[in-house]
Parts: C-alpha cells; structure tokens; sequence
C-alpha cells in the first residue's frame, strides 16, 4: 500500500473538523474523495499534504510514518494541486511549467493546448488552462502521488472530461491520486474506489461502480449537515 491513514483528525485552531479517518491508497489507483461543501475534503487533503498537521493518527508513506512540509513531501514524490490551481499568475505559462520537476516537453505532450500560451501569464489563462498547465506541470514530474483538490470547479464539463482522462492514464502509468470533488457522477467515472464524508467523518466507501449505484448513500452524505466550523 503506498499511503495509509489511520485514525486522522485535523482542523483549525484547536477545532478537529475531520475525525477518524481511515483511508488507503495503492500504486496505479484513483481514489475520490467526496462530500458536499464544509463536509472536511481540504482539511483532510491538507492533512495529507503537509499544509496542515494532523491532531491525531497517523499517515504511512511507503510502510513508513510521512512527516514533514508541502515541500519536503514532494521531494518524496507526493505532488499537490490546491483548489486554486497552483498557479503563479504573474509568471508566464513556460516558467510556470519550468518549476515542475519534469521537463517542459513532457507537460506539452500532455496538454498540446498550451503550447500557444507559452508567452501568456498564468494569471490570464481561462480557468480551464490553469488546470491544464498545474496538471501538466505535476504530471510531467511523475510523482508517486497526486493529490488534487477541486479539479472540476467552475469549468465545463469537456475540459472535466480531459483532465480527468489525463488522470487515469497517469494512475494507468502507475500514479496513484487521490481527488477531492464535490461532483461525484463525473471523477467516479474514472475512479477506482472512492470515500464519500459527511459531517467530518467517512460515511461511505467502495468502488467507484459501487458508489455510483449507491445514490443513496451519496445522498444523505451531501444533504447532510455541514462541518462544524463551516470549513471544508
């Protein structure tokens, strides 16, 4: 098993909004993570990264307890998407694509879309492009682990459909990704099992066929109150 969550809380100033998480994550998976807005998807995913510290339980990397920031993480082969695109605006489209650790070719022959854009701004690239160029960037780099938050927010569904074809191939490749989205029909469609939180804790899990089947269980999870901070 490549990552490994026992028991996790985590939250802000004090407060846990997630508790008691259990989750797994094995090489070459896509593994969703869902809920409605404030159920705890960010925090946990933050959890995960390194952006926040976990309250309690534990994270094993490689059978091995993963500590450590956002930065050092990554130099172990952990790469994270935040839900604002990791995207420096004021840099343009190649030197965006210069900070990842894979080559520039590489991101292009992931997304051919941004080669005109090279010159662009990040910051003036559509809400699609932004999540083509942090994607081709962190893919390029063939982490071990994709975490990626929101990747759907605010676009259409054809560019949802693109990124997330990118997605399986790279987990297809050997990738393993955990994606938070609050759509669920769509990433399960490409998903290998998946986690459905409600109110902070996991209320579901199965395979993304298996969840897709079960509307009920993704029902009372996105009816369901909201975290207790209204934090997601």
């Amino acid at each position: 098993m490549l990552l490994k969550v026992e028991g996790l809380a985590a939250g802000y100033s004090g407060v846990d909004v997630v508790r008691e998480i259990d989750l797994h994550i094995g090489k070459g998976e896509v593994v969703a993570l869902l809920g409605p807005n404030g159920a705890g998807k960010t925090t946990t995913l933050l959890a995960l990264a390194g952006v926040l510290t976990p309250t309690s339980g534990q994270i094993l990397y490689r059978d091995l307890p993963l500590r450590g920031t956002l930065h050092q993480r990554a130099r172990r082969g952990i790469s994270y998407i935040s839900e604002q695109g990791s995207v420096f605006s004021r840099l343009t489209t190649l030197a965006n694509l210069r900070l990842g650790a894979g080559s520039v070719g590489d991101a292009l022959a992931l997304f051919p879309e941004l080669e005109p854009l090279l010159k662009r701004p990040g910051g003036l690239l559509s809400g699609g492009e932004q999540r083509m160029l942090a994607l081709a960037r962190s893919l390029a780099g063939k982490p071990e682990l994709l975490l990626v938050d929101e990747l759907s927010l605010g676009l259409a569904p054809l560019i949802v459909r693109r990124l997330l074809e990118r997605i399986r191939a790279a987990a297809d490749a050997g990738t393993a990704v955990l994606i938070v989205e609050q759509h669920a029909s769509q990433v399960l469609s490409v998903s290998d099992r998946g986690y459905v939180l409600s109110r902070g804790r996991l209320s579901a899990s199965g395979t993304g066929a298996e969840l897709l089947a079960s509307s009920g269980a993704l029902r009372s999870a996105y009816l369901g109150t909201r975290a207790e901070d209204g934090t997601e």
